[in-house]
């Protein structure tokens, strides 16, 4: 088995990312990943009305538009691997701003909704096969707010309901997850081009969807890298 330079946290003009899908393909698969995930946000009810009011059009995947987002991932996901052997998996964010708690759901099959509470969103990942992230737990210096402390708070009662947990998202080291040593993954929240220089996950295993979600939830063979540019390969 190979080491494979992964990326899970990913997103383009589907919501609130800067580059189209094929874009980002084109990018990371120039630079020489192996693996990333889509993951554009799908919001919570009230935080999608005040943002349609603030901004005048949404930076979400609404739920008539969830099958056209996912057959877009799909062809874009045949012309990454032709073009670059890389492995595209479709994903969202439920991203719950009214709550404050946003986890991101990689190879779902279908629509799910951000207003469900935490426990539901994990049981209908679980349920369509899907690996569950909470990301962004604890505060972020590029921010300095925490998007998601309604999970940290609760951690005892979440820990292990979550395939894993970000240990890093962009520039930011979430110490308090490694010393709690949950299963972790790290990750770039990309929305920008700059965003692509961020850290980054190491999984050991084959180059298909399924052993990458096995390697994630098993979480022996990971590790992470801090991207500054230049090919991979």
């Amino acid at each position: 088995m190979e080491w494979l330079y992964c990326d899970f946290h990913i997103h383009t003009t589907w919501s609130d990312g800067d580059l189209s899908i094929k874009d980002v393909v084109q990018l990371y698969g120039e630079a020489g990943f192996d693996v990333i995930a889509i993951t554009d946000h799908i919001l919570d009810s009230k935080s999608l009305l005040q943002a349609n009011k603030a901004y005048g059009n949404h930076c979400s995947i609404e739920k008539k538009d969830f099958i056209h987002y996912q057959r877009e991932l799909w062809n874009v996901a045949r012309y990454a691997w032709e073009a670059y052997k890389m492995l595209v998996i479709p994903g969202i964010e439920l991203t719950n701003d009214t709550s404050k708690y946003h986890i991101l759901a990689l190879d779902n099959k279908e629509y799910i909704s951000p207003d469900l509470g935490v426990e539901d969103i994990l049981n209908e990942i679980k349920a369509q096969g899907g690996i569950s992230i909470a990301c962004h737990p604890y505060i972020r210096n590029h921010s300095g707010e925490a998007p998601s402390e309604y999970l940290w708070t609760n951690q005892d009662r979440f820990a292990l309901k979550f395939d894993a947990w970000e240990v890093a998202n962009r520039d930011d080291l979430f110490n308090v997850v490694g010393l709690k040593k949950f299963n972790y993954i790290a990750n770039s929240d990309f929305h920008q081009v700059k965003h692509l220089r961020s850290w980054k996950t190491l999984l050991r295993c084959s180059r298909n969807t399924e052993a990458v979600k096995q390697a994630i939830r098993t979480n022996e063979a990971v590790a992470l890298f801090l991207y500054r540019g230049g090919s991979l390969k």
